[in-house]
Formats: structure tokens, C-alpha cells, sequence
């Protein structure tokens, strides 16, 4: 019979592309994850996996398989860790870093987490610096975007949803672009601290990346999107931190010829929440992987009216 901790090993092999990586974030022998991979293939008499000497890839029946085990994982852990909220109180100081943008977003959530758990102290450091959680003593940090390889345990919260954006000042000097590759044309508003060359979009179900540029950069979102309202140039910026600046300003929709704003467009990156495991922390993680369910009730992080046709 498959367990679920079969099913979470594939995931992490599958998502890794190695059994050393996998391992290492399960925190278990590699040869234990490889007994668990091996069962449940001969359990399900399919491949899950192709396992060359550089590493490891998905077969088609695992593709499928994969998608399904994820989301079998991800809901019993939301159910254990529903559970597992009452079986004691959280006493101790949780260490929280998260983007400058997640500040107003995060507060009622905190709020909520403060009110719940009396004896848990709160310390949200915000900053567009990726932090080293384990050297600089964070228990968890929220970042948008792909991770580098880590053994820290990565969960997915929440989908993030992107738009590209101007001023009518600067629409009305230097044009509206109508499909993303003219973009390159245009002077943009540069996020430095973003991990990703240029701006990703989707066009006609297929993703392109536009290579942008422009006089302007800064590692600061709030700093950029000031910039993109004094009609310096065109932002791409995420719709949860965009939500607090004038309508007007970017309400354009796929189809629509509004002279004051760029269609909406969708980028790739998703808002995950990294973590250390650790015994003493067992109960503060309870409260972080909680999370996902206060900000998927946000509806403005996850709008999806956007793509170039």
C-alpha cells in the first residue's frame, strides 16, 4: 500500500531531480528515499522515474502522478497542521522575514496569529533582501519568485499575479505597447532585486520572456512603482502591491483600448514561504504553514484577467 510518505518522497525526488537532494530536505538516508520510490512503482507496476547517471526525470505515467501525489500531500498536511494547532499553545518568538511589499498584506494575518496564540511573539523583519534564514536566525521567509537549491523546507502559499503598467503622462509621450515585445522599445522601471532577466509573459497559452531596460533601477518596489506614477517609465509589479495605488492607473483589460494603461499581463513567479525543521520549532511551523488559507482569502494576490492574445 502507498503512504504518504511515499507520496512525499516522490514529489521531493521529482521537484529536486535527485535522490541526494531529496534527502537532504526530507532529512532522511538517501536509501531510504530510494526504497520508497522503488515501492511505489512496483506497487503501481509503472516508471514513475528515468534514472540516468546525471540525475533523474519524469516519466509520462509520473507527470501525471506527480500533480496528483502534490496535491494529496499539501491537503494532509493542511489537515494535520489544522489539527495540530489544538493540541497546545505556541510560546516562544517567531522570526519572520518577508518583501517590504507582503508589510500591509501580512499585518492582519500577524494580527490573527498574535490573537490566537497569547504567549507567541512576533518579530516580521521586511526586506527586499533575500535573507539567510539559518545564518541570520529567521525561522521562516517569505519570497516571490524560483529558489535557489536549499536544504530549507519550501511550501507554496500563494499564486502571484503580475501586471504591466503606466502613467498616462508617459503613455501619452512615448506610446502604448501592443504586444509584449515592443516592451524592448520602451524605457522600464528595473526591479534589481529580481531573480528573473527579463519580464515573463504568457502569449497565446505559450510563455516568452521580453528583455527589458531602461534608465531607472531600484530594490525598493515602492520606490519603483513612485517612479512609474511620475511618468517615468512602465512598471511590472505584482497586482497585491499595485492594489493600494489609484484604479486608474493601470485598470486596462486584455481587449480593451483604455489610452491611460497597458493590458494586464500574468507573470510565472509564486509566493513561497521557506522554513527550518526542527523540533522546538514544530509548533511555530504550525502556525506558518497555516498561512496559505488567511491570504488565499485575499482575492486581488490571485486575479487572473490578464494574458497577450
Amino acid at each position: 500500500m502507498i503512504e504518504i510518505e511515499d507520496m512525499r518522497a516522490f514529489v521531493e525526488v521529482s521537484g529536486s531531480g535527485g535522490f541526494t537532494r531529496a534527502a537532504s530536505k526530507l532529512g532522511i538516508a538517501k536509501s531510504v528515499v530510494s526504497r520508497r520510490i522503488a515501492k511505489m512503482e512496483r506497487d503501481l507496476g509503472v516508471q514513475l522515474l528515468s534514472r540516468t547517471t546525471r540525475g533523474v526525470s519524469l516519466t509520462d505515467a509520473g507527470a501525471e502522478f506527480r500533480i496528483r501525489c502534490e496535491r494529496i500531500v499539501e491537503e494532509y498536511d493542511d489537515a494535520r497542521d489544522a489539527a495540530a494547532a489544538h493540541r497546545g499553545d505556541v510560546v516562544g518568538k517567531l522570526r519572520l522575514a518577508a518583501p517590504n511589499s507582503f508589510a500591509k498584506l501580512l499585518a492582519p494575518t500577524l494580527v490573527d496569529m498574535a490573537r490566537r496564540h497569547p504567549k507567541l511573539e512576533i518579530d516580521a523583519s521586511f526586506t527586499d533582501r533575500v535573507v539567510d534564514i539559518v545564518a541570520e536566525r529567521f525561522d521562516a521567509a517569505i519570497r516571490v519568485g524560483q529558489l535557489p537549491d536549499s536544504t530549507m523546507v519550501a511550501r507554496r502559499i500563494i499564486p502571484v499575479r503580475s501586471i504591466v503598467a503606466a502613467s498616462p503622462e508617459y503613455l501619452a509621450k512615448a506610446g502604448r505597447p501592443r504586444v509584449p515585445a515592443e516592451l524592448s522599445d520602451h524605457a522600464c522601471l528595473i526591479y534589481a532585486m529580481s531573480a528573473i532577466g527579463g519580464w515573463s509573459f504568457r502569449v497565446g497559452g505559450r510563455w516568452s520572456q521580453v528583455n527589458v531596460g531602461g534608465r531607472f533601477r531600484s530594490d525598493n518596489g515602492e520606490t519603483i512603482i513612485d517612479w512609474a506614477m511620475a511618468g517615468l517609465g512602465i512598471i511590472h509589479a505584482p497586482t497585491y502591491q499595485m492594489q493600494q495605488e489609484p484604479q486608474s492607473f493601470y485598470t486596462a483589460r486584455p481587449g480593451h483600448h483604455v489610452a491611460h494603461s497597458v493590458s494586464w499581463c500574468l507573470c510565472r513567479p509564486s509566493s513561497t514561504i521557506s522554513y527550518t525543521c526542527t523540533l522546538e520549532l514544530c509548533l511555530k511551523v504550525t502556525c506558518i504553514r497555516l498561512l496559505p488559507q488567511s491570504l488565499s482569502s485575499t482575492s486581488y494576490i490571485t486575479d487572473n484577467r490578464s494574458t497577450y492574445t
